[in-house]
């Protein structure tokens, strides 16, 4: 079962994917941090079931599901809950797309065989077609990989 700081450690890694849900569901920040309170309350009552996790699925997949879920329960439970206007979506959109630009900025600036590593994984190329092109096992490309992202992760959350 996952404890009071592995499930810490859970929020913190996924707050930004459960905020970005929040956002696309009330627009104002006010009330997205309340529906943020209330997927985290979610998240907690089923920290059994993220345990149970079958093979091929990944853990970032289920809390999106269970974040995009919790959210449209709640706000359907909340009288009179605001709906996202015209400017409000355009906005969004804007912020994506300079996320995602800034994104690839920071893969540009990786050395190689890192930006090619990530490069070809974002293709969809498994780890032992990437470690074949690039001369690596694919158990260095999994672990170059996963150091890459999480180094990513720290630079976007900035």
């Amino acid at each position: 079962m996952i404890g009071g700081s592995s499930f810490e450690a859970l929020l913190s890694r996924y707050k930004m994917l459960i905020f970005r849900i929040c956002r696309h569901y009330c627009g104002r920040e006010a009330t997205a941090e309340d529906l943020m309170q209330d997927i985290s309350i979610a998240l907690w009552r089923k920290r059994e079931q993220l345990q149970e996790i079958p093979d091929g699925v990944k853990r970032e997949a289920w809390v999106w599901r269970l974040a995009n879920n919790t959210a449209i329960d709640t706000l359907r439970r909340r009288p009179g809950h605001e709906s996202l206007d015209e400017t409000t979506m355009v906005r969004m959109k804007e912020e994506d797309t300079a996320m995602i630009d800034c994104l690839r900025e920071q893969i540009e600036c990786l050395e190689e065989p890192d930006k090619t590593i990530v490069k070809m994984q974002m293709e969809g190329y498994s780890y032992d077609e990437i470690a074949l092109c690039i001369n690596m096992s694919a158990s260095n490309v999994g672990t170059r990989l996963m150091r890459v992202k999480e180094k990513l992760r720290i630079l976007m959350n900035k």
